[in-house]
């Protein structure tokens, strides 16, 4: 999630960024960008020739370089492989990654379009769907097991290295550090081979893949990073059990793995790090947002102190599964 200071809207800077780089329509303008939407990004809907498509903004400090051309590549590769992802659109240079100073800073831009189908969230998360789901995902890693990159994002071993630091930075409490070095020794433990480790999606979550008529398309690559495949699985057997009632749980599962493992193997090891990965996603967590609400402010408006408290309650539960 982006520092507190980033999450006002500025819809003067989207116009003027579109104005200049990139195609779109100037009638509903104004309506569209209203849907935005900032959290690890700031995201603003447009349309061009009548198709929706979103600008995504982030500031400089807020990102790496290597992980944004990274994501750029890497979905560039799924597009060949056929792969029914988000696709980025260039901007009028004919570059897909933009790093622009600007009067509100310095920012890197990017744009994509919408995706077919509706969000997972939005269904009856039936058991083709859920089949779908996985199926989806299996194929992901199998082509990620292929993929070879020019610009490799960061990996587990650099994400620890940064939660670590982060800690650090902003004096977490004694327990964040004895589960940081309990993980990475676990971690230092698990095999590593095509098989089972490669470029991620990290949020494999209901509301980042849409269903259409028996095919799943997925957007959000921002947050990928080399890990273990099992992560992506441990994330998504936290979404069912969060958004599926208790009766639906485990045939959700079933026919997710089910689906999964008709496009890539999945062995015991594998399986039998899932807690681990939960854990690595809890710490992670919240490593990100006690960077958020660290800075704080003479004046803040009520939105930004109602968010502050419901950010750090949030800590306080992950901090609680540490103890």
């Amino acid at each position: 999630m982006l520092k507190l200071k980033h999450l006002n809207e500025n819809f003067e800077l989207v116009k003027e960024i579109l104005k200049r780089y990139w195609e779109h329509d100037t009638v509903g303008l104004d309506d569209m960008l209203g849907y935005y939407r900032i959290s690890s990004n700031a995201i603003y809907p447009y349309r061009f020739q009548g198709e929706v498509c979103f600008l995504r903004l982030a500031p400089v400090e807020e990102k790496l370089k290597k992980n944004l051309y990274g994501e750029m590549e890497f979905i560039q590769y799924l597009a060949k492989n056929n792969y029914p992802a988000l696709r980025p659109i260039s901007s009028k240079s004919g570059d897909m990654c933009l790093d622009l100073h600007t009067p509100w800073g310095r920012y890197y831009v990017t744009s994509f379009r919408c995706v077919k189908g509706i969000q997972i969230a939005k269904t009856d998360k039936s058991s083709d769907i859920m089949y779908a789901y996985g199926k989806a995902l299996g194929r992901l890693h199998t082509l990620s097991s292929a993929y070879r990159p020019n610009v490799k994002k960061w990996d587990h071993a650099e994400v620890l290295e940064w939660i670590h630091a982060t800690l650090s930075e902003y004096e977490a409490p004694k327990c964040t550090f004895k589960e940081w070095k309990q993980i990475k020794a676990s971690f230092d433990n698990l095999s590593i081979d095509t098989d089972n480790y490669g470029l991620i999606h990290y949020d494999f979550e209901f509301d980042n893949v849409f269903y259409d008529k028996n095919f799943c398309s997925v957007i959000d690559f921002d947050d990928g990073m080399y890990h273990w495949y099992t992560m992506d699985i441990a994330q998504v057997f936290d979404c069912i059990e969060e958004e599926l009632s208790n009766s639906m749980i485990e045939e959700a599962k079933i026919e997710f793995l089910k689906g999964y493992r008709s496009e890539h193997c999945l062995t015991e090891e594998m399986q039998a790090s899932y807690s681990l990965m939960q854990r690595f996603t809890n710490l992670y967590g919240y490593a990100r947002l006690i960077r958020c609400v660290a800075d704080q402010f003479d004046v803040e408006p009520d939105w930004m102190s109602e968010l502050r408290i419901q950010l750090k309650s949030e800590m306080h539960s992950k901090e609680a599964k540490m103890n």
